[in-house]
Formats: structure tokens, sequence, C-alpha cells
């Protein structure tokens, strides 16, 4: 499977030797920019990856960047990166959705091992996008009445409640239920709650 990593950095020596080190990893692809508003110019049609952001540039500053790359969270993960930090910038970096935060000279080692834990992260973020959205479609195949008894069986109503309170057969219940459960693809109440949740039919 290959990675794809950014380096936005607009010293050219530490994208060179960014690239350099990276590049170890025949799996990786990398794409270099020499200032973030190239980076934001182009992040529409990047693929999902790990970014490299120096906090201190020309133009659009590494901070003010993060809050537009953090629009698509789900597609990247940002490590921050600056020759003068300081805690309120750091906590400040991690509150806008950086991944991690270092400061020049960092040591090689413990950035390859950052990188790869944000790629760890990066995978599972995908993964929970992809389960969301296949729920979402999942909970979109299902008709008004249909959604009406899935949140009544979610609230833990027995089907003859769920009759009474919608004003239906018990029989019609047990249909609609039965439906649920089929265009759900489960077999559980249990599981039917998983997707209910994953779709957001439950809320954050």
């Amino acid at each position: 499977m290959i990675r794809h990593f950014y380096i936005v950095d607009d010293d050219e020596s530490v994208r060179k030797s960014l690239h350099g080190l990276v590049r170890l990893r025949t799996d990786t692809m990398i794409r270099s920019f020499s200032s973030a508003d190239a980076c934001l110019a182009a992040i529409g049609e990047l693929e999902p990856g790990v970014v490299l952001l120096d906090v201190q540039m020309p133009g659009v500053s590494g901070m003010e960047a993060l809050g537009e790359i953090a629009h698509h969270r789900t597609a990247f993960q940002v490590i921050m990166i600056t020759g003068h930090a300081n805690i309120t910038m750091a906590v400040d970096a991690m509150r806008s959705g950086a991944f991690d935060f270092l400061e020049k000279p960092y040591d090689h080692r413990m950035l390859l091992q950052v990188i790869e834990r944000a790629y760890v992260r990066l995978e599972s973020a995908v993964q929970d996008q992809a389960g969301a959205e296949t729920a979402r479609a999942r909970l979109e195949s299902l008709s008004v009445r249909e959604r009406e008894v899935l949140a009544q069986l979610i609230d833990g109503r027995p089907n003859k409640l769920i009759a009474h309170e919608l004003d239906l057969s018990t029989r019609t219940v047990e249909y609609y239920r039965a439906n649920v459960m089929a265009k759900l693809g489960v077999r559980t109440l249990s599981e039917a709650l998983r997707i209910a949740f994953a779709g957001g039919m439950l809320g954050p």
C-alpha cells in the first residue's frame, strides 16, 4: 500500500533533508511545498497522508494552514515543526488538530517514530470514515416508518409498546423490525445499535 507524505517548509535545505530521510521507505510517495499557500492550493487534490508542516513561513503561517487542513481531518494527520517553540504554541497546535508538535533540531529517529504513529492514526481515521459512510448508506435505505421503529427499539421499547406508540399492530411492528434487520444486514439489536451510532442516528 502506497503511503503519501507531504513536506511544507520554506527552507529548501530542510525539505531536501526530510525528503532524504523519509524516502528510505520505498512505499512512500513524497511531495514538497515551499509554502503553506502552495500546499493549501493543492489540498483538494492530494491523497490522504501525513503532513510535516513548518510553523513559521512567509505568507500563510503553518498555524493558519493547520486550521484549513483540519477541515480535512480524516484525510490528513499533521505534524508541526518549529525552531521557536513554546508551550502555548504547542497547545494551540494540538487544539487545532495537529497530531504532534516537534521542535527543531529534532532527533531523526524520534521524527520517524512520530511519523509512523501518525500513519497508524490516519489508517484508523480512514477506516472509521468508511464505516460511517457505509452505516449512513444502510440507514438511508430505511423507510420513514422503519426508522421510527428502529428509534423505538434503540430506546429499549418492546414490540407491544412500539405498536401502541406508533398506532400499529404488533404484527406490523414485527414486519418493520424484520425489514430493519434485513436492510441493515444484522441479526441482533446490538448490531443495529452499532450501525445507528456509526451512522449518526444517535448523535455525536
